[in-house]
């Protein structure tokens, strides 16, 4: 059933924004009362344009779901955090979308400290697990957790005759030159939160400066947080760096049995998804109905269902089996410190830039 739907989703995604499916009616998933205010006037919007950083399947299910339960019609587009971030800069307070939904906080803060989100207090945050998974001024909630890690082709290393990565510092080991993958710095939120946590865990100058001497191994930097996931299991990629769950993703639904997950053993950090309103948003009753929708398990329990296996930060959710099943621990990360990286992620970037002599051609983003 799961593949049928896949198909389906995937026959009615077009280039550009695509129109979800779905008629009027259903009870309403993100509010306790379908006939409330918020929903009265979300309905007459009539509309929702939503850019996802999450994987298409769940964005698309999400937002074909919103759509069936409150007969508001939705666009949606899948682009990454960075894509989405320089987007809703260059349009500055006058977005093309309404709503973001998904990918990892780092950008999420960028955009508030920009004054590019709309701040909104949401009836349904008080089921999120704790104040860590919202903004604390409401620019961004949380609707799941992933752990950063490494995802490795046992087989082809064990061809080569290499050990297991097991740290951050083993991937620095020149035996692993041209075998290692990560996204790319200038457009996915998964990288920002590499330099973060380098710099948090070594210092700043010791994190670039591991940045630079990691360079030295990397054979390519993928535009999407997840690229590095999905070219694991065919060998292409042989140690990817990114969120242990695109892992999963990989081996449950792909059959890439050959990869391995790896929690370094130092310690690693973790994302949280997010999704927020845009400042100038055009349907702003209908985003702030998203935002309640985002956060009820009517939507985040659709993530597991779609091929994406976080965790669930709402109390009310139930968290996906397979997670369990694979022996990740959602608790064991370091304190990721969400206020250093809000206050100086875009200067990272650029320092890291920088180190690098200005990147190549494997930083561009077109």
């Amino acid at each position: 059933m799961k593949k049928l739907m896949k198909l389906f989703l995937a026959g009615t995604m077009v280039m550009g924004l695509t129109a979800c499916g779905g008629s009027d009616g259903g009870n309403g998933g993100g509010t306790s009362d379908e006939d409330s205010e918020l929903v009265k006037a979300a309905k007459e919007e009539g509309e929702l344009i939503v850019y996802g950083s999450c994987e298409e399947d769940y964005l698309a299910a999400a937002c074909a779901h919103f759509e069936e339960l409150y007969g508001i019609k939705v666009q949606y587009q899948r682009l990454s955090t960075g894509e989405v971030q320089a987007k809703i800069e260059e349009e500055n307070g006058n977005p093309s979308g309404d709503v973001w939904f998904g990918g990892t906080t780092d950008p999420y803060n960028i955009a508030a400290k920009k004054g590019l989100l709309e701040a909104y207090e949401a009836e349904n945050a008080v089921h999120l697990l704790g104040p860590a998974y919202r903004d604390a001024d409401g620019y961004w909630y949380g609707i799941y957790k992933g752990i950063l890690g490494f995802m490795v082709n046992k087989p082809e290393l064990e061809r080569k005759g290499l050990d297991v990565p097991e740290d951050w510092a083993d991937l620095l080991d020149p035996k692993y030159q041209g075998l290692i993958w990560l996204s790319n710095y200038n457009t996915a939120g998964t990288a920002k939160l590499v330099i973060n946590t380098m710099i948090q865990k070594y210092g700043h100058d010791e994190g670039i400066q591991y940045l630079v001497d990691l360079d030295k191994n990397i054979q390519v930097y993928t535009k999407s947080g997840s690229g590095p996931s999905k070219n694991v299991g065919t060998g292409e990629c042989v140690i990817g760096i990114g969120f242990l769950h695109d892992g999963i993703a990989q081996i449950v639904d792909n059959g890439y049995d050959n990869i391995g997950l790896v929690i370094p053993s130092t310690g690693t950090s973790y994302e949280i998804g997010a999704t927020a309103i845009f400042r100038g948003a055009q349907h702003p009753n209908a985003a702030k109905l998203w935002i309640e929708y985002a956060l009820s398990p009517e939507c985040v329990e659709l993530a597991a269902q779609n091929g994406s296996y976080q965790f669930l930060v709402i109390d009310n959710a139930k968290q996906p089996d397979v997670v369990e099943e694979f022996g990740l621990d959602p608790n064991n990360v370091m304190d990721y410190d969400f206020e250093d990286a809000k206050a100086n992620t875009e200067q990272y970037i650029a320092d890291v830039m920088n180190a690098l002599g200005g990147g190549d051609d494997r930083f561009k983003t077109e």
